[in-house]
């Protein structure tokens, strides 16, 4: 080898000695060196007094945090960019922060169920994440409701604020002449022809409403409505736990700040629940989604922890998939800035219990089923969420069919030990509404006109209700009737004999006899066979005019309603009647009649009527009667 190439080779050598002397030592793959100090997590929040993060001190670009689950109970961190403060944007002096959310909220994007996310810079409470921007965004931006305007909630008094979320905010008739009031709503909301959804403005986040134990086509029925309202139907479930309002056993360590809570309507094998997520917790009072629920203001309404099984992500719907679990408290407050509820409180719900069977052709029953459940107590809601479970209850039978027949006896049972006892007959008909759907809506119409009287709230006990499935449309119309004489003497009796036409079906008869009343006077009469609607119109007309029926004289009247399942018949007399509050008075003479002034007490009307009608019979049949006739008598 030549000198000089030995040379070369040589100082190579020495310097990828020297190199390798100080070159540093790899870092392990499995992260930093031994001797390195290891990245703390950031450690979730937890119940107790925060101090407030000072709206004047906040700065476009500032780096906050949020708290949200994505699964399961624990809460995690969720990096927010702070875009700047929108003023005014929620109302007077109601200022909105704006953020961008990352992390897996920048993936799922601003979920239904975050509402409520508190959020923190330096370890102080900026507010809660309440609201979102447009729909379809790239964009996980979100409105965050300042902790300063949720605080504001424990000063509120027990007034109702209005706007309120209630059924009937939710009514658009559509050109329809439809029956039922409630039910009326719900064929409504599905006619709607606009669209609902927001262009780019900011809104509040949907409230998932969780309904466990509901089939498809309650879903499909009550959704447009309850959507049209600001809330959204999703599949849920409930535990066990749900199945009693009273708080469970360590409620006091639950619902830390990040955690899901829950509004529940309605708990046992059916279960209706509005999920969101836990602002700020002082051991005791709990405030949570930083926008309004329904909006109700003072509530009583069972508050539940929750499970989140999954987020939903979507740039158009996102929604939190949730269970509820277990009763921990009651909320009190449903404001516009949120919801507050107090640990270890217990708010009351009505028991119902259901019983629903069905029969073949040959009147043997098939099957049946029982279901227990609670509704939430308000005069709004209650009704609605009566017609709901007793829909979902009649389509959880499996044996629906064209020409079916729907009969009905309920009881709805008071502290006072006072009672209700109602019974019907819903056949399905050739009209756009199903039969069970309108049985559901005169249920819910009873309850509507008990906590709606206003004098006293009506404190229900509990509710029991049977319906049998009948397969074959029974309907029955009065067509023809005899009697064997037309003059009579006060005291005779008269033999009647009534023809009836069902749907598809032979003719039906029924022979009765009538005895003429020893006070009747002398003169032109009339013996009226009709339907129970003929006869509850007087009672119609006493309820609407009355605006200060108390809740005796409500129960009154809904107890004095005829049940469509039979033929009345009735003696009508010329003689005028007045019906006053839930009384009545027949056979008025004239000098009595112009002493009565519906005019002196303003709101307890009194009806008149030019005629009396007096029941002297109601005949069972297993058919809903339809119709009237009338038949001329004279009494000598």
């Amino acid at each position: 080898m030549r000198p000089m190439l030995r040379v070369v080779l040589l100082v190579l050598s020495i310097a990828l000695a020297l190199s390798a002397q100080t070159a540093p030592a790899p870092i392990p793959r499995g992260g930093p060196a031994s001797n390195s100090v290891p990245i703390q997590p950031m450690e979730a929040p937890r119940a107790g007094a925060v101090e407030p993060f000072p709206l004047d001190q906040l700065k476009p670009g500032m780096q906050a945090t949020a708290w949200t689950v994505f699964l399961g109970n624990e809460a995690e961190a969720v990096p927010i960019e702070i875009i700047g403060l929108w003023k005014n944007a929620w109302g007077p002096r109601q200022d909105i922060i704006l953020g961008k959310m990352g992390g897996k909220a920048a993936e799922t994007n601003v979920a239904g169920g975050m509402s409520g996310s508190p959020v923190y810079i330096d370890g102080k409470l900026v507010g809660a994440v309440s609201l979102r921007l447009s729909v379809f965004s790239p964009d996980a931006i979100c409105g965050i409701t300042p902790i300063a305007q949720m605080l504001e909630i424990n000063e509120f008094d027990e007034t109702l604020p209005p706007g309120a979320k209630v059924p009937e905010k939710a009514v658009t008739t559509a050109g329809l002449d439809l029956p039922e009031g409630l039910a009326r709503q719900v064929m409504a909301a599905g006619f709607r022809a606009d669209s609902p959804l927001a262009g780019a403005q900011l809104t509040p986040i949907e409230t998932p409403l969780a309904f466990s134990g509901f089939t498809d086509d309650t879903l499909d029925t009550f959704g447009p409505m309850l959507r049209q309202m600001g809330l959204q139907p999703v599949r849920g479930g409930a535990g066990a736990a749900m199945n009693t309002a009273k708080p469970a056993a360590g409620w006091q360590d639950s619902l830390r700040p990040g955690a899901p809570v829950a509004g529940v309507l309605v708990s046992g094998d059916m279960s209706i629940t509005g999920l969101g997520t836990v602002t700020y917790n002082d051991g005791k009072r709990v405030l949570a989604f930083g926008h309004p629920f329904f909006n109700l203001g003072p509530v009583s309404m069972p508050m539940a922890k929750g499970e989140v099984l999954m987020v939903l992500s979507s740039k158009f719907q996102p929604n939190k998939i949730a269970n509820a679990t277990e009763v921990v408290g009651a909320l009190r407050q449903d404001r516009h800035s949120g919801i507050m509820g107090v640990l270890g409180e217990s708010a009351e719900m009505v028991p119902v219990a259901v019983k629903v069977r069905s029969f073949d052709e040959k009147n043997q029953l098939r099957k049946e089923k029982d279901l227990g459940f609670q509704v939430f107590v308000h005069q709004k809601w209650t009704p609605v969420l009566m017609m709901l479970t007793l829909f979902n209850s009649i389509n959880g039978l499996n044996d629906f069919m064209d020409d079916a027949t729907y009969r009905f006896q309920g009881s709805i049972e008071f502290e006072n030990n006072q009672k209700i006892e109602l019974s019907t007959m819903r056949p399905q008909e050739d009209l756009p509404m199903p039969a069970h759907l309108m049985l559901a809506g005169w249920w819910a119409d009873k309850f509507n006109q008990l906590f709606q009287n206003s004098v006293n709230a009506p404190r229900v006990r509990s509710v029991d209700m049977t319906v049998d499935l009948l397969p074959e449309r029974r309907i029955a119309a009065i067509e023809n009737a005899w009697m064997d004489k037309r003059e009579v003497h006060p005291g005779d009796t008269v033999t009647v004999k009534a023809f009836l036409r069902p749907y598809r079906g032979k003719r039906l008869e029924r022979s009765f006899t009538v005895k003429i009343p020893l006070q009747i006077p002398a003169g032109e009469h009339r013996l009226l066979l009709s339907d129970a609607d003929t006869l509850n119109r007087q009672q119609t007309l006493v309820r609407n005019a009355n605006k200060h029926l108390d809740l005796n004289q409500t129960v009154s009247l809904l107890n004095q309603e005829r049940s469509n399942n039979k033929l009345y018949v009735s003696l009508v007399q010329s003689s005028p009647s007045v019906y006053k509050e839930d009384k009545v008075m027949p056979r008025l003479p004239a000098s009595v009649l112009n002493v009565i002034n519906p005019t002196k007490d303003a709101g307890r009307s009194t009806v008149n009527l030019s005629q009396t009608i007096e029941e002297t019979a109601a005949i069972p049949f297993d058919y809903m009667i339809d119709g009237s006739l009338a038949l001329p008598l004279r009494v000598n």
